[in-house]
This record gives structure tokens, sequence and C-alpha cells, in this order.
């Protein structure tokens, strides 16, 4: 058996921090980091990567692998963390998951079938500017996957609509299904924060990436040839800060609605996590230090010889 550990919760709730030392513990560990935009090269202070000094200490897997300009799928991240799972059993060494972008986790977790692409459907789906129309086409055809997305969620409605024209078989048919929850053979260890204290975390890391540069990567990735992708330009934090240098809002505009969303998101990240039944919860208001021997516990079996 392979030897695995996931550290999972909403953004700003010490998932990386806790990752890193639990790998310092260990001495044998790499970090895989399952997060959607920490893919893209370039993106260093808005995906709030680890520094080029932690990644020099403890080996990091999925971080600066694509371009801004490639829309990096699904798939490709499955088949990129999958080869880093294999290789770090390989080495004998323990391979630590972190990250809080649920379907990938899902993805890399529980090995799930991820249907193709239709390019011809997706872009007449693009054609239509009405999401909420979108997502009323959806409840026609595959009303289980509507169930499962917000009329707002353009790009998620989008795929479920095209893997459904393009394939003839329902979005939400393939795999097991995301509401079946099989045993796995990696411990699943979840930070649980206040929403009072997440919503704080979430603008005082705004404030600080700010002050480290966040406008001006920005504008870097605004005038780039070739431009961003899709996925890469829809990035929380990005998204406004290019929003605000195309004038559409001023630059404290931006900022505020970056933190409004990305609290938005991270009620949705605690939903998605909560519904796990095999994920271990820990109080996150403990330091850091104090984390690591609870969750070491919780691995001793699986871990036992590290």
């Amino acid at each position: 058996m392979s030897r695995a550990l996931a550290i999972v919760g909403v953004t700003a709730s010490g998932k990386s921090a806790l990752a890193l030392a639990v790998a310092r513990r260990l001495g044998e560990a790499e970090i895989i980091s399952v997060d959607s935009m920490q893919v893209y090269r370039e993106m260093d202070i808005g995906t709030d990567k680890p520094t080029a000094a932690v990644r020099a200490e403890v080996r990091h897997h999925l971080i600066d692998v694509a371009d801004p300009s490639e829309d990096y799928s699904l798939t490709m991240f499955q088949q990129a963390a999958r080869q880093a799972r294999s290789e770090i059993a390989d080495r004998g060494r323990v391979a630590v998951l972190v990250g809080g972008t649920g379907l990938y986790h899902r993805a890399v977790i529980d090995d799930l079938e991820i249907p193709g692409r239709y390019p011809e459907a997706a872009a007449t789906l693009e054609g239509e500017p009405d999401n909420e129309a979108l997502h009323r086409r959806l409840a026609e055809l595959d009303p289980v996957a509507a169930a499962r997305m917000e009329p707002t969620n353009r790009r998620r409605i989008v795929r479920a609509l095209e893997v459904t024209m393009g394939s003839g078989r329902p979005f939400s048919s393939y795999g097991p299904g995301l509401s079946t929850y099989p045993p796995r053979d990696v411990v699943q260890i979840g930070l649980l924060l206040s929403r009072a204290e997440i919503d704080l975390r979430i603008e005082q890391r705004y404030h600080q990436q700010m002050a480290e540069g966040f406008l001006a990567e920005a504008e870097a990735l605004a005038s780039r040839q070739p431009p961003l992708s899709r996925t890469a330009s829809q990035a929380l934090g990005y998204k406004e800060l290019l929003a605000h240098l195309n004038g559409q809002m001023s630059l404290a505009e931006a900022v505020a609605l970056a933190v409004t969303r990305t609290r938005r998101f991270a009620r949705r990240q605690e939903r998605w996590f909560r519904r796990d039944p095999r994920i271990i919860w820990l109080d996150a208001d403990a330091e850091v230090d104090a984390l690591v021997g609870p969750v070491l516990s919780r691995c001793s079996s699986q871990f036992s010889g590290t």
C-alpha cells in the first residue's frame, strides 16, 4: 500500500503550513499540490504558492507545470498526480496531498472517471450568454447534475452540457458519482475554523498579497503573449484585478470584490468537504506545530516505520 496523507479545508485555513510541518517531521515526504491554479507559472502571489526556499527544502509536485495560456484540464491534472504518487511510492516516501480544489481532490483520491472533450458542443454552448438559460437546459437533460451546480457557475454548467450533448450520456452518470465515498488508502485530515475567522484571514491575506506585489503580477499577466487562458483568467483575485486594469472598477472595488467572492468560495469548499465522511476533522485554531502530532497519530497504522 502506498503511504499517503491528504490535508484539506477551505482557503486560508492553514493547509499548506500544516502539510509542510508534517513533511518536515516525517523527513521522507513529498508534497503534491491539489490546487487548480498553482499549476500555472507566473501566477505566484495570487495563488499563494510556497516559496522557492520551501520547495527546495521539501519536494513539491504539480506546481508551475503549465503555461498560463493553457487550459490545464482536470484530466491532465489527474494523470500528473497519479504519476507523482506512483513515483513517490517507488522512492519509498510518503505523499502529502494538500489543497482546496474539491473536484481535483476527489479525482486524485477516488480516481474518478473523467469524461472526454467535445469541442463542437462546447463552441455551441459558449454562444449562449445567459447562464440561467444554460442551467435550465441542463436541468432538462441532466437534472441530477443541474441540482449539484449553482445557476451562476457558468464553467461547470457548460462543461456538464458539453459532455451530456457530446457523449449522449448524462454528465452525472460518469464514475461512481460524487455522492459515494468508498474506502481509500489515503488518510484525509480536514482543518476546521469558524467562518468569522476564515473571513478575517481571507481579507488579511489579500492585503498582504497586495503589499507583496499582486497588482504588478496581474499587470504582467495582462500584457503577456500568448494571453491568459480562460481558466487562468478566472482565478480568484486575478479576475478582479484584471477587471480593474481594464478600467471596469477601481482598485479598492476590485480587492473588495475579490474578498467577497473568495469568502463565498470558502463556503462552497466547506460544504463540499463536509459531505465526505472519510475526512477526520481537526480544530485549526491551534498552532501548526501542535497539530502535527494529532495528524501523525491518525496515520500511525499506515505510516508505521516512518
